[in-house]
């Protein structure tokens, strides 16, 4: 079990963008990784609510739950590594392991048995280091939809938020407000379900 405060500016991506910047930063596809994201909520969307998320990444036969919460600057991060089989009754049976994230949900008043398993999201993710930071290349697919996104990780928000934006204005990428993953996944969900 791990916590840590993620800070990350992101930007959706044209897909000749993600490919121009594979390019510039000499990303070969064979260092492409595929990593699939489960998410969880409540019918009433409770952690939503919260501005918080849950979900489930299982990235090469690994298997990591992670709750998002509101943080002063960024996102709290709890992790917790899953056994397969852990996972897959969380998935199939909406049944979470014991742990500090289940004890953390229901601290926040999150009923556990009402959590639903609401779908996956595959995103083929490419990484590099950068300017003290991290860039990562996703193309994600997700509700037979796809979009390519901009993300960079840094320790300290003014200094990454600067270096971010001098790298899309250099890569003449346009700022484009850009929604989290399961933002736009439950976006996509409600498109579907009109």
């Amino acid at each position: 079990m791990s916590e840590n405060i993620e800070i990350e500016f992101k930007n959706m991506l044209t897909k000749s963008e993600y490919a121009n910047l594979l390019k510039k930063f000499n990303i070969d596809y064979k260092q492409i990784i595929t990593q699939e994201n489960h998410y969880f909520d409540t019918p009433s969307f409770s952690l939503k609510a919260a501005s918080s998320a849950l979900r489930i990444r299982k990235k090469r036969n690994t298997f990591e739950m992670t709750l998002k919460q509101p943080a002063k600057v960024g996102l709290l991060e709890t992790n917790q590594t899953l056994s397969e089989e852990e996972a897959y009754h969380a998935i199939h049976f909406g049944n979470l392991p014991f742990g500090k994230i289940k004890d953390i949900l229901k601290e926040n008043g999150i009923s556990i048995s009402e959590l639903e398993y609401f779908g996956s999201l595959v995103t083929k993710r490419a990484e590099t280091g950068y300017k003290k930071g991290l860039l990562v290349l996703d193309h994600s697919i997700y509700l037979q939809h796809e979009d390519y996104e901009l993300e960079f990780e840094a320790e300290n928000y003014e200094e990454g938020k600067q270096i971010f934006q001098k790298l899309l204005h250099d890569c003449h990428v346009p700022e484009r407000k850009t929604e989290n993953k399961i933002q736009r996944f439950y976006r996509q969900k409600h498109e579907i379900n009109k």
